[in-house]
């Protein structure tokens, strides 16, 4: 079941899921994605997934380290939410990556490119080897 957020601003609603409407008024029209932009953003989103796989699966192995990726974030991981990254870690579960977060003072939500240059050092710091 999925949960529609929902933000009050002036006379505006903000829908998460649908969009923008304005309240009290005509409804805001949506603007239709043409069949060639959907078809374009599915690609770039299965591209960013595979990638994000690939990446993960190095990660797990061993082959590349996280402070590599802390340093400089590739566009697709970017996005990513640092814990899932975390997860991946051999012999970090999800306890560990819960104290991980709160010493560097991270949110569990925060994404790679969502970091301040504080919080990337202490995560640099920690997993340098």
């Amino acid at each position: 079941m999925s949960v529609t957020r929902v933000w009050l601003s002036a006379s505006v609603v903000w829908l998460s899921r649908i969009g923008c409407v304005s309240v009290g008024k005509a409804p805001a029209a949506v603007r239709a994605r043409s069949r060639e932009q959907r078809l374009r953003a599915l690609q770039q989103a299965n591209e960013t997934r595979l990638a994000r796989a690939k990446l993960k699966k190095e990660l797990a192995s061993g082959k590349l380290e996280l402070a590599q990726i802390l340093a400089e974030p590739p566009a697709c991981v970017r996005t990513a939410r640092l814990r899932e990254l975390l997860l991946v870690l051999p012999k970090i579960g999800p306890a560990k990556a819960g104290r991980i977060l709160g010493q560097c003072g991270i949110a569990h939500s925060k994404t790679l490119a969502g970091l301040s240059d504080r919080q990337r050092a202490e995560l640099r710091k920690l997993f340098r080897h």
